[in-house]
């Protein structure tokens, strides 16, 4: 902001430099651009949505990575018959895999499970038990092979950066329903942060208002949350009155400037924060079986379990869109598999297998699932020939994704591969009609939420998508 009052190099402090100078704890909050309600500037407020919605919040889990579907959940038993065998027939991208093995069977046992008689490994046994509360897309298509460009697909629509992410979307479209929490939360694995980093979580071209906020899931979720010891609450508090103050007599002189109103208000939010954010991730106000069905205090599930649970605190705290990274840094820290998919996805499946059927358990028991939208997805897939003997490559032309509750249809399916689960042959989806399905179910026309940007009105679908109605229920 060029413009200040005139008395700000006389007396008076500048507005910019009150930001600056008492911004304390917040002043990074502030900078991520978080916003709340102020009196002109609301960019969070509940908005209506097209019709009315199925769910009213989304929990991503994405295992960044990509999870082998044909060892979770998509069986191909002719791996096993045809085992060590070259795959023919597929066209040239096998060919450019550079020097590839042979077809790889799963080393874990598959059986069917529930009333839909779904098929789940060994990989997953409590999920397994979920099944009936599961819709599973077996025929979904990203376009990039590469980590970046489809984990950028998976979250924004597009595999370039900069775009707003899906849950940049659902806050804009809908606002927030709470006004002491962020509306977008995202936490990251201990190991690290998935490759491309914050912009898989950003706002893009949109205000900064919707972008994700990160939490942490240990200590206090925010860094420099709390105000600087020996700052008492009623001085913060008038400092923050008077922000306001100065913030209005400007907005009253520039109409059409909100970057200063929008800075305020996110002081204003932190400043609710403190006290409401510190509560909401307190997972031990929870019971001892609550924790316990979720994993925590166990290893290996007790960190992602610990944000599972947090994740069921603020959705019922009224934040829309959560969520949570499986795997973090590169190759076996995340689902990568490149070599031993028996280490990496035992791993990788023994964390979050209890916390996630612990988490639909819990949803459904206090009549939240209904409202709740779970997606878990990688950013691919993986191939059914093997690498270095005992890996598998990426795969983005046929993979699984499954969601359950927020009004999807539970024990269904739609789609699938081939014979060897290297490319979708049946229904084949893609990642604008996932999107499309969930904002649908949000209750919002992908079609119709849009924003103006570059001379057009852009959509997280860009210019295709459908709604996967298989599975909506």
């Amino acid at each position: 902001m060029s413009h200040c009052s005139h008395h700000s190099t006389q007396r008076f402090w500048s507005r910019r430099a009150l930001l600056e100078r008492f911004g304390g704890g917040i002043a990074s909050l502030a900078a991520s651009g978080m916003l709340a309600r102020a009196a002109r500037l609301d960019p969070m407020a509940p908005r209506p949505p097209h019709y009315a919605p199925k769910a009213k919040a989304v929990i991503s889990i994405f295992c960044y990575g990509g999870v082998s579907h044909v060892d979770t959940f998509d069986p191909k038993p002719l791996l096993a018959k045809r085992a060590g065998e070259a795959l023919t027939g597929k066209g040239e991208v096998v060919a450019s895999q550079g020097n590839p093995g042979g077809l790889m069977p799963s080393p874990w046992e598959f059986k069917q499970y529930g009333a839909s008689g779904r098929w789940v490994s060994s990989l997953f046994p409590h999920i397994a038990r979920q099944v009936d509360d599961l819709a599973f897309i077996h025929s979904l298509t990203s376009i990039s092979n590469d980590h970046g460009p489809a984990l950028f697909q998976m979250n924004t629509g597009t595999i370039q950066a900069g775009h707003p992410s899906m849950g940049s979307w659902v806050t804009y479209g809908l606002g927030s329903e709470s006004e002491n929490l962020p509306g977008y939360v995202v936490f990251t694995d201990h190991r690290g942060g998935p490759i491309g980093g914050a912009p898989n979580w950003g706002n893009g071209f949109m205000p900064a208002a919707y972008q994700g906020t990160q939490f942490r899931s240990t200590g206090d979720p925010i860094v420099d949350l709390l105000p600087p010891k020996g700052l008492p609450p009623e001085r913060q508090r008038r400092w923050l009155d008077l922000l306001q103050k100065l913030n209005q007599e400007h907005a009253a002189k520039n109409p059409a400037d909100t970057e200063l109103s929008a800075r305020i208000a996110a002081y204003e939010l932190a400043y609710r924060m403190q006290s409401h954010a510190l509560e909401a991730v307190d997972i031990e106000r929870e019971s001892e079986a609550t924790k316990k069905l979720y994993g925590v205090g166990e290893q290996p599930t007790h960190y992602f379990a610990r944000q599972a649970l947090m994740a069921r605190r603020l959705v019922e705290r009224g934040v829309r869109f959560v969520q949570i990274y499986s795997g973090g840094g590169n190759f076996q820290e995340s689902w990568d598999a490149h070599w031993d998919i028996k280490a990496n996805h035992e791993m990788h499946c023994g964390e979050t297998d209890k916390p996630m059927a612990g988490l639909l358990k819990d949803l459904k028991a206090r009549g939240m699932l209904d409202s709740t939208l779970v997606v878990w997805h990688g950013e691919f897939g993986r191939m059914p020939i093997s690498q270095r003997m005992d890996g598998r490559d990426h795969n983005p032309y046929g993979f699984t994704v499954w969601m359950a509750g927020g009004g999807v249809k539970g024990g269904s399916a739609v789609g699938a591969t081939d014979e060897y689960g290297y490319r979708a042959q049946e229904e084949k989806m893609t990642i604008n009609d996932l999107h499309a399905t969930i904002l649908h179910l949000m209750g919002m026309n992908h079609e119709k939420l849009t924003y103006p940007f570059n001379g057009r009105q852009m959509r997280l679908t860009d210019v295709s998508g459908e709604v996967i109605r298989q599975i909506v229920a």
